[in-house]
């Protein structure tokens, strides 16, 4: 009798320990706390309150975001949460220095992330691009987790980088799932990317919903996508990888609180209603460091319903306000003069100026400029390039390191592949397709610009219009003699009447073709939706590619040459001409202003 009064004694002696225990570990939470999630995006190596490209002050920069954070953090009463969403380690010069030249230091990106004291970064398609020997550099340097869960290992399926990670704050979880836009393999050449799958979003953010709110049961579930917000209307069906599908995760996956995107480049502080018709808080502080998006989260304990009650709203902040820190400006100095250096090296010389605004409408020595360099590396028959800057202008005299990234912008490599004819026509009528209005008098737009749902040319926050096609995707060619006729239908356009020494152009024969790697590997939809190439056919057409990016051999040439007096070859013209010149001169100052 008394054994089992002992071993009942005994039970609910237990029992009452766990009551207690599970109440303690209860009562560790806070009744209340504030939750203050910064991100930044697509920074593009804007470390400093300096643009090395221009030799001019930038108005964000890492160094006014670590001003923001230290006077948040400064608040006891909130607790911060840093995130980079990608596209960092490409753009400013700065950056090229740290990944491509001054390699035996530790990368200019993962310290300086580190020194913001970043709780995890997601990786960009531009994070990519820099090749793995920087981005698993930069990663192993850093002092957080970096996030893409739609990226697997060919090898064995699991994560290429962390899925996801959770924040633990006084017993409150905060859960951040990590995306990348999944079409990086149709942008970037294989070597760049090799040993990585890339999979949709929008499954993957649904498969992976219940995983984490199984295992990790957090309070609050951020997804930060490097993908834009697109449309909900878009989403393809088949094997199309879709670039921008966040509007699609916000509708469709329920359960993520906050939405932080970029890629891009779009600001955006918006609340949605997804699939349940609960809020969803949407994101997107564009692009160069100019802003930071900011959510701020307010926990409040319901004891009725044992759970956090949510308040949440979101904000951007212009960094414009805020004066770069004097510690973070101090601690990175030596970087910031290794760079000015670089950027500061003579190249060359250049008698002329030239100006990508030209490229938008028409010939232009900036473009030939790059014709000139593919064709005399390459010696290709012909040379596709397009303005890869929309609005860029170099002048004439001595050539510094500074203008190669105003020139060419991309890290891209050089390829020769070998085209027909017909595709390289085809390619052409691609690329003014979606450059290029039908005209029908002289008075219409000549460009084509972005609409509305209403037909209205879509502005920028400037005023002005934006163009339905980036100007990277403008491609004209070097090598022939050939005319756009606008007054005809897209798919129409092309007459291309020879060689530019006056060979015959046969629309059967194969010809060899400079082009860069973004375009080579599919980027922009030239070679497969204009000449019809099958994707898997790309590898069969590639006869060579430089070892190292364009922008290397460019200023290579410039050396050896001294100096490059440009020249526009005048290949290629718009009819009728009349309507070309009035449209050009009225929408150059509709642009440019």
């Amino acid at each position: 009798m008394f054994g089992r009064s002992k071993s009942l004694f005994l039970v609910v002696c237990i029992s009452v320990l766990l009551i207690l225990s599970l109440g303690s570990c209860r009562e560790q939470k806070p009744q209340s706390l504030t939750i203050k999630i910064v991100q930044t995006s697509d920074v593009h190596g804007a470390v400093f309150p300096y643009d090395f490209m221009n030799d001019s002050e930038h108005s964000g920069s890492l160094a006014r975001v670590s001003t923001y954070l230290k006077q948040e953090r400064s608040n006891p009463d909130q607790h911060v949460i840093y995130i980079d969403n990608g596209d960092i380690l490409q753009g400013q010069p700065v950056v090229y220095f740290s990944n491509f030249i001054d390699t035996t230091e530790k990368n200019l990106i993962s310290r300086s992330l580190n020194f913001l004291k970043a709780d995890a970064a997601v990786v960009g398609n531009h994070d990519v691009e820099a090749g793995p020997a920087v981005y698993n550099k930069v990663v192993s340097e850093s002092n957080f987790p970096w996030l893409a869960a739609n990226i697997t290992s060919s090898a064995n399926g699991k994560p290429y980088f962390q899925s996801h990670t959770t924040i633990n704050i006084k017993g409150v979880k905060v859960s951040v799932l990590g995306m990348i836009t999944p079409n990086v393999p149709n942008w970037l050449p294989a070597q760049l990317w090799e040993g990585m799958e890339f999979h949709e979003i929008l499954p993957k953010a649904a498969s992976l919903m219940k995983e984490i709110q199984n295992r990790e049961k957090p309070e609050i579930l951020v997804g930060v996508f490097h993908d834009g917000f697109g449309s909900v209307n878009e989403y393809p069906n088949g094997e199309v990888l879709f670039e921008n599908a966040s509007s699609q995760v916000a509708y469709e996956v329920p359960g993520f609180d906050i939405l932080m995107i970029g890629h891009d480049h779009q600001l955006r502080n918006s609340l949605i209603k997804n699939s349940l018709e609960e809020d969803v808080l949407v994101l997107n502080p564009g692009g160069n460091c100019r802003y930071v998006a900011v959510a701020t989260i307010q926990l409040t304990w319901n004891p009725k319903f044992l759970e956090y009650d949510k308040e949440i709203s979101g904000e951007l902040i212009d960094l414009s306000e805020f004066e770069p820190d004097p510690e973070f400006m101090e601690v990175f100095a030596e970087d910031f003069r290794k760079a000015s250096e670089f950027v500061n090296s003579p190249v060359g010389t250049l008698t002329s100026s030239i100006s990508s605004r030209e490229a938008i409408f028409g010939p232009s020595a900036f473009t030939d400029f790059i014709h000139q360099v593919q064709l005399d590396i390459t010696g290709a028959d012909i040379s596709f390039t397009a303005p890869l800057s929309f609005n860029s202008t170099i002048q004439a005299g001595e050539l510094f390191v500074r203008d190669m990234f105003r020139l060419y912008r991309f890290e891209n490599y050089l390829y020769t592949m070998e085209l027909s004819g017909k595709e390289i026509k085809d390619y052409l009528e691609y690329s003014y397709g979606n450059w290029m209005n039908t005209m029908k008098s002289a008075d219409d737009d000549m460009l084509l610009y972005r609409k509305d749902d209403n037909g209205a040319i879509v502005t920028d926050r400037n005023g002005r219009p934006l163009l339905n096609e980036p100007s990277y995707n403008f491609d004209a060619a070097a090598g022939i003699n050939y005319i756009v006729d606008v007054s005809k239908p897209a798919g129409q356009r092309i007459g291309i009447r020879s060689f530019q020494n006056g060979k015959t152009f046969r629309m059967n024969e194969k010809y060899k073709v400079a082009i860069n790697s973004y375009r080579g590997s599919g980027g922009g939809g030239q070679l497969e939706e204009g000449a019809g190439i099958p994707r898997e056919e790309f590898s069969q057409r590639m006869l060579a590619s430089t070892p190292k990016d364009f922008r290397y051999y460019l200023m290579d040439w410039i050396k050896e040459q001294g100096t490059v007096t440009p020249v526009i070859y005048n290949n290629w013209k718009i009819i009728p001409e009349d309507w070309w010149t009035q449209a050009r001169d009225r929408e150059m100052k509709l642009l440019f202003n």
